[in-house]
């Protein structure tokens, strides 16, 4: 019996095109990245039914693609460009044209068969333009407010009115995602168990539903590689290198790091963990970081059976 070939599929994104490779065909194409140009690649595509799409994550240009794939419930894979960079150095294919960018895209695709990444819902995806945005303005408002050191008073009165306009935003934008998480009664009972927790708030809160949709449906293990809070070893033969943790989600991660920073001072649980592997001698943020996985284990276990903070348990 012949057993299905497996097509998959390379897609560079640029800013106004998309190169396209159909893995093993060979076929080639480019087409506008626009609305036309996205339905003209789809219908393309198709008629090859393949296995699955692969496309690296570039921020937003590749959202449209992205989205209009999963309408056409075609299996689409939004890959982290670091492992589809280190696997291109393993072949040792280190050319760069956009036409290799796609062919060595769909060979990733085709040699680790990357599972198919799950598609947010619309308004999940708001909530994390709405926290990116949020981000921005919180780091550009703390430029601003660093600018009234030294820059001449003279421009104080203007500076100061960018930083009141910049906090009216914020608030904007955080009486938004209130609004999105209060509309969806299954948002409010996940926002109830999170915040249960002392040290987690709403920032961490609406990023752990927007960017972590996996919370309570993976292990301990599972969770803690997929943040990017999992020691990862380096040894070879009698070399032993220290651990370190490395990719994972890093707007997840980044969040937790700063919501742990608050736990260690008011949770007594994450206090006395932090304490303790201090005082062992381990380095100030390798306990942190221990803290942070401990964290984001418990809300797995938390979401999974569906049960607030519980000290005695956790």
């Amino acid at each position: 019996m012949k057993l299905q070939q497996e097509i998959n599929v390379g897609v560079d994104t640029g800013k106004t095109q998309l190169d396209i490779f159909i893995r093993p065909v060979g076929d080639y194409f480019t087409v506008a990245n626009n609305v036309s140009g996205i339905k003209e690649a789809i219908k393309r595509i198709k008629t090859y039914k393949p296995t699955r799409i692969i496309i690296e994550a570039t921020g937003r240009l590749e959202m449209p693609f992205v989205c209009a794939a999963a309408k056409a419930n075609i299996p689409t894979v939004v890959a982290n460009p670091f492992h589809v960079h280190k696997f291109a150095c393993a072949t040792g294919k280190l050319a760069k044209t956009d036409k290799l960018d796609a062919q060595m895209i769909a060979h990733y695709g085709e040699a680790l068969q990357p599972r198919a990444t799950e598609i947010k819902p619309d308004n999940i995806m708001l909530i994390s333009d709405l926290l990116s945005r949020r981000s921005q303005l919180l780091e550009m408002r703390t430029m601003e407010k660093n600018r009234l050191s030294i820059l001449p008073k003279g421009l104080h009165t203007q500076i100061k009115q960018h930083v009141q306009y910049m906090t009216k935003s914020i608030m904007s934008i955080e009486k938004k995602l209130d609004k999105l998480i209060n509309a969806t009664p299954q948002w409010q009972d996940l926002m109830a168990i999170l915040l249960s927790v002392k040290g987690v708030g709403k920032v961490l809160a609406y990023t752990l539903i927007s960017n972590l949709p996996e919370l309570g449906q993976l292990n301990r293990k599972e969770i803690a590689a997929l943040v990017g809070v999992a020691p990862m070893n380096k040894e070879s033969g009698s070399y032993k290198g220290k651990r370190k943790i490395r990719g994972g989600r890093y707007q997840v991660r980044t969040i937790l790091f700063m919501a742990m920073m608050s736990a260690i001072q008011s949770n007594t649980k994450f206090k006395a963990i932090y304490t303790r592997l201090v005082q062992a001698g381990k380095p100030k943020k390798v306990a942190l970081v221990a803290c942070m996985r401990r964290m984001i284990t418990i809300l797995n276990t938390m979401v999974k059976n569906g049960t607030v903070w519980d000290e005695r348990l956790a």
